[in-house]
């Protein structure tokens, strides 16, 4: 058995061996590698684009751009520039270092031309520096205005300084210890006017320069005395002595003779802060353009007895451009007193009115007690209005229609306080050709 499956294995090997010989030597089936291109078809293909297809007559055809693909080259602006809105419109006039005042003053404006300065601060306090126009919004009457100008420069100054002389006689030891260090705190470009107010205001001198010996003279001249505490002891040498139950014993010590009631007659305090600060603003409405009017108040913010309605004499501020600001003296820079002015009766002197000149007219108020606080904050003060943003535009209102006008400005950061006044009325005064010689 064996020797049969050797043969029939042999048999088959010769068999495949004939089959392969006859059909000879096996064909490679794999394909050639393709022959490089002496040239590229480039035509109507722009830098960057891409190849574009082509139509059945061989000509390229334009495909129109993808509006979201990311562009091919890296941007010309740096990344840390905020990006321009659609509603920013055109860009104002940004002055040059040093030009801001004179970009205001000397540019051609028209009538309806509205100026707005402003300071800004963060949470603690602290201003801030560095904003562009980019990060302001301009409002008048709720519809938001186009900037024309904008600029950071510091404007000079024509400060009406207001001496409360009606103070305690201890406040009024520490504020005329503290204005020895007022002249310190304005510039050689600034002028100062002073006046004093007791039962009315008085005015000590015209404006005269910042840095000037006459104004030294003229501080020194204006600290006052202060008052007394009025109150009524009805156990002291004036009262009644015999005083049964709250009614008088013996009508013959009575201070009205016959009169078995108690009568207290306390003389009245009299504030006219009111009327101070209307004179004060009538003469820094005789200063120059381009300058910064101020009316600065040291007092403790009391107000009775003025002839002039504290409406009347805000009206005048707004019309004026005049901004109030105060350095808060006395028994009102206790935290917790100014509460009880917010519930002011009629026919009764209200406790702290500075505040709210200072809200209407875009100024501030600085509350110290200490006489050191009262010499540091004339310098706080002036720092803030040298550090102000002014922006200017045209407003959409009719020209002088007698109507108040509100303005809010905000700035697009997070956790910012923007101070600014809340509106102005127009006023003739503005009266001037739509373009001025330079």
């Amino acid at each position: 058995m064996k020797g049969v499956v050797v043969v029939r294995d042999i048999a088959l090997a010769g068999t495949l061996a004939l089959l392969l010989a006859a059909q000879g030597p096996q064909q490679n089936d794999i394909p050639d590698a393709p022959h490089p291109q002496s040239t590229l078809p480039t035509a109507g293909v722009q830098p960057g684009e891409g190849a574009t297809p082509e139509s059945p007559s061989g000509k390229s055809i334009a495909t129109p751009q993808d509006p979201n693909a990311p562009g091919s080259s890296l941007p010309s602006a740096p990344a840390d520039q905020p990006a321009t809105h659609a509603d920013d419109g055109a860009a104002p006039e940004l002055p040059a270092a040093g030009e801001g005042v004179k970009a205001f003053t000397l540019a051609p404006v028209q009538v309806n031309f509205v100026e707005v300065p402003f300071t800004v601060k963060d949470s603690k306090g602290q201003l801030v520096p560095g904003l562009t126009w980019r990060d302001v919004r301009v409002y008048e009457n709720g519809y938001r205005q186009q900037m024309r100008l904008f600029t950071v420069d510091p404007f000079p100054l024509s400060v009406a300084l207001v001496i409360d002389q009606s103070l305690p006689f201890d406040v009024m030891t520490k504020v005329n210890n503290a204005l020895g260090a007022i002249q310190g705190a304005f510039s050689a470009y600034d002028e100062v006017a002073v006046f004093t107010y007791n039962n009315g205001p008085k005015e000590e001198t015209d404006f005269t320069a910042a840095q000037s010996a006459r104004l030294g003279a003229v501080i020194e001249r204006s600290k006052g005395k202060g008052r007394e505490m009025s109150y009524y002891d009805p156990t002291g040498p004036l009262g009644q002595t015999t005083n049964i139950n709250g009614r008088q014993f013996d009508p013959n010590t009575s201070p009205v003779r016959n009169q078995n009631g108690i009568t207290l007659n306390v003389p009245k305090d009299v504030h006219t802060l009111n009327d101070a600060i209307l004179a004060a603003g009538i003469a820094t409405t005789h200063t120059g353009r381009g300058r910064r009017r101020i009316v600065y108040v040291i007092s403790d913010g009391k107000e009775y007895g003025s002839t002039a309605k504290y409406k009347d004499v805000v009206k005048y501020l707004q019309t004026n451009k005049i901004a109030v600001y105060a350095t808060l003296v006395g028994d009102s820079t206790i935290p917790g007193m100014g509460f009880l002015d917010r519930m002011h009766l009629p026919l009764t002197m209200r406790d702290n009115i500075l505040p709210l000149y200072a809200a209407e007219t875009g100024g501030q108020i600085d509350p110290e007690f200490r006489q050191r606080g009262i010499e540091q904050s004339f310098a706080r003060i002036t720092e803030e209005v040298r550090t102000q943003y002014t922006v200017g535009y045209y407003s959409h209102e009719p020209f002088i229609d007698g109507k108040y006008r509100s303005i809010e400005v905000k700035v697009l950061r997070p956790n910012l306080t923007v101070i600014a006044k809340r509106g102005y009325f127009p006023t003739a005064q503005d009266i001037r050709p739509a373009t001025t010689p330079r």
